[in-house]
Parts: C-alpha cells; structure tokens; sequence
C-alpha cells in the first residue's frame, strides 16, 4: 500500500467519546496575524496537521521564528524590524491560506510580496475581492509573474461592500484594517466563527474591531499591536464529520470539545435525516437511527449549512431510503468526489451545481482516490459503512486537515490503517 494511502475495513460500528481538535481554518489565519505583532505570540488548541506545519515553514522562512513547545502550544516569535519578501512560491502552492499574508504584511510593514496560493481543487477562489478590499484602504497592488505585489504609502480607513461575503477577503482587509489609521467599515462581510475568532485574538492584541459575526464590521486602525497567548476555537468541521461517522456506521459518539452554535446547520440535518441528537454539558451526542431518511441540502455562507460539510452529507445520503439533492451555491467543484462514491456503489448523478443522490441498500470497499479535503474526509466514511475494504488513494489531502484522525476512529472501534 501507498505510503499516502488509508486503508479502511467496513462494518464496524463506532461507539465512545472524541475530543475534536483546534479549528484549522482559524488557526492558519492566527498564525498569519500573529506577524503583525513583535515578541513571541503563542498559540494553544492549534492542530498539528499538514497544513499548520506548511505554515510554520512560510512563517520561518519570512524571518519570524516558529517552534512547538512541550505543552503543545506553538510559539512563533516575530523580530522587530522588517520580515523578508516574497513569501515562498513552492510552500504558498501547498495551501490556500497563504494569501493570508497580503493583510497581514501590509499591516506589519506596508509592503508585501505574496505568491498567489494553492490547496484543494473545488474551484475558483479569485483574489479580486482581497485586492478590492486593500485597495480601499490605500494600498497600490499588481500581479506579476504569479505573485501579488502590493505597497501602502498613505493608508487611510475607507469603505468596503464586499460582492461576496468572502472569509479569506474579510480577514485580510480586517488585518490590515487594524493598523491602518481612521475608520474602516466592512459590508457583506463573512459571519464564519473563524472571522470571530480572529477579531477576538486581534482585539486582545490591542486592536478596536466591533460587529464580527454580523456582516458590517467596523474597524478602527491602532498604532501598535502586542503579542499574546490565545486558544483557538475547536473545528467544526471535524467535529460535524465525527457526527456523521455515529449515523454511517450505525454507532454512537459523543463529540467532546465543541461550540454547538457552530453546529446547528449540521444538527438540524442529521436529525431531519432520523440520527438521535443532543446537546449535552460533555459536547453533542449524536446516534445512529434506524434508517436514513432523505433530505435536500443546499450550501450557503455561514450560518447557513457548511460547503466543508457537504462531501460527508453526500456519503451518508448515499444509503438513506429515497432520493436526495444537494446544492453547491458555493465551490463549483465540489462534485468530484460523486465518480468516487459511484465506484463504491452508489447512484449519484449531477447536473451544473445539482447532484441528486438516489440511495442504495450497500456500498461496497474499493480502491478510491481523494479529490480534496472534505472529499478525502466523505470516502472515509463511505469505507466505514462499506462492505469489505477500502484503499484511499491520495490520502495526504486529509492529513491536511484532520489531526490524528486514523487514531481517532480507531479508538472508536474502527480498523483504519
């Protein structure tokens, strides 16, 4: 078997408790903002994955020094003085969230030289939105040869209408907004936990940002910003593919360390789809029904229901008892995951940003390849609920954000090599 491969056994129902790890969608952008401060910034609750290490290289690489510590807590250290364009174009390839330096470096020392980024194939993620927003703060940018150049000489705060309430464009204009003077103002702006989360880690750095979680947040720019030590919120996405992990594989799992606000988009369907659910002190339990009833799903910007979580729905929805549709309003590309899933067994056909998912009594173990992230994630539970094994060819996409998630399900009663 293939180094970066996941081999799967089927029929084996999970049972007990999983403690779901720091957001990797919140960490990465901590990790970014923490430049925008000198002295050491430490980070707890941050997951070790592939995505998190890729990060710490760039983060290195630039000048500021990164390091694990004993108690699992990452330091990262930043200089004073400037930090070293441009950020590498082989590490930015490996992951999306390293356009996230754009706000960032500007903030810090109002230039930046970004590589354009890399990360899962679900479509297109243009940067138009992210150079709109620091435009309007007064930043000059071009794109050449595959890197952003951007430089500010008189920043100022302005308005922002964003024409999609885009994370990664919310959090760089926030960035950057924290230290540029005068009043920023951001409208459509993303409502996600991990938008949250960063203005509560900014503002402990000593920024004035007020409405996140809202879709106008306003900004007022400081002049400095000091390090601190801050616990990132717990994954929600890992923690709503733990959910559905109880009701594919006929088990029971209380998921440990979780928001449940962050959840209730993902609560809602699996009840609806006739899994036992409750929120309880410990986290939510969640366990399997009798049968899998079909439901229709369409993906929105939070708080609506998660993109992220839509692959592992579909694995689900491939053994309930009728037909289902989801609607991808999201990644375009989101769909590649269906020719995988119909290897296994399963009847799912799709049309534009449209898959009808007709369910089927069994899915049977094959070999299979991980398209992205999430997909990776939905074969995995597909191969729990299969008959016979399953190789997942490609696995290193779930590496990228699921930590330690063989010996998760494992301890849960899986075989998973």
């Amino acid at each position: 078997m293939l180094k970066d491969s996941l081999l799967v056994e089927g029929g084996h129902p999970l049972y007990g408790k999983v403690r779901v790890s720091g957001a990797k969608n919140a960490g990465l952008v901590l990790m970014t903002a923490s430049i925008m401060a000198d002295g050491e910034t430490i980070l707890d609750n941050l997951p070790r994955i592939r995505d998190v290490e890729v990060m710490i290289q760039i983060l290195n690489d630039i000048g500021a020094k990164s390091k694990w510590n004993e108690d699992g807590s990452l330091s990262i250290c930043s200089p004073a003085g400037s930090l070293k364009n441009p950020t590498s174009y082989e590490l930015a390839k490996k992951l999306r969230a390293s356009n996230l330096f754009l706000g960032a470096m500007l903030g810090r020392q109002a230039e930046a030289v970004v590589s354009l980024p890399g990360g899962c194939d679900i479509g297109s993620r243009p940067m138009d939105l992210h150079l709109k927003g620091v435009q309007a703060l007064g930043a000059e940018t071009q794109i050449e040869h595959g890197y952003i150049y951007a430089s500010m000489k008189h920043g100022r705060g302005g308005r922002v209408y964003l024409d999609f309430p885009s994370v990664g464009a919310t959090e760089n204009i926030m960035m950057l907004a924290a230290k540029t003077p005068g009043i920023t103002i951001i409208e459509n702006a993303a409502k996600e936990p991990e938008i949250v989360d960063l203005a509560n880690f900014l503002n402990a750095m000593g920024a004035k940002i007020r409405g996140t979680g809202t879709d106008v947040i306003k900004v007022e720019g400081v002049e400095e910003l000091k390090a601190i030590r801050h616990a990132i919120i717990p994954d929600r996405i890992e923690a709503g593919t733990f959910m559905v992990a109880a009701a594919i594989s006929g088990g029971e799992i209380l998921v440990e360390n979780v928001i449940p606000t962050h959840l209730h988009p993902v609560v809602a369907k699996l009840k609806e789809m006739g899994a036992f659910v409750e929120e309880n002190d410990q986290g939510i339990l969640v366990r399997a029904g009798e049968k899998v009833m079909p439901v229709d799903i369409k993906t929105l910007p939070y708080p609506g229901f998660p993109t992220d979580m839509q692959s592992q729905m579909m694995a689900l929805l491939c053994l309930s008892r009728g037909s289902s549709i989801i609607v991808e309003n999201v990644f375009e590309n989101r769909f590649q995951i269906v020719d995988e899933l119909n290897r296994m067994g399963a009847k799912i056909k799709v049309e534009g940003h449209t898959a009808v998912v007709e369910g089927v009594k069994t899915l049977y173990g094959t070999r299979v390849k991980a398209t992205d992230l999430r997909a990776g994630a939905a074969l995995v539970l597909a191969a729990l609920a299969a008959r016979g094994q399953t190789v997942i060819e490609n696995a290193i996409h779930i590496f990228r954000g699921y930590e330690n998630l063989s010996e998760k399900l494992n301890q849960l009663g899986a075989k998973v090599q």
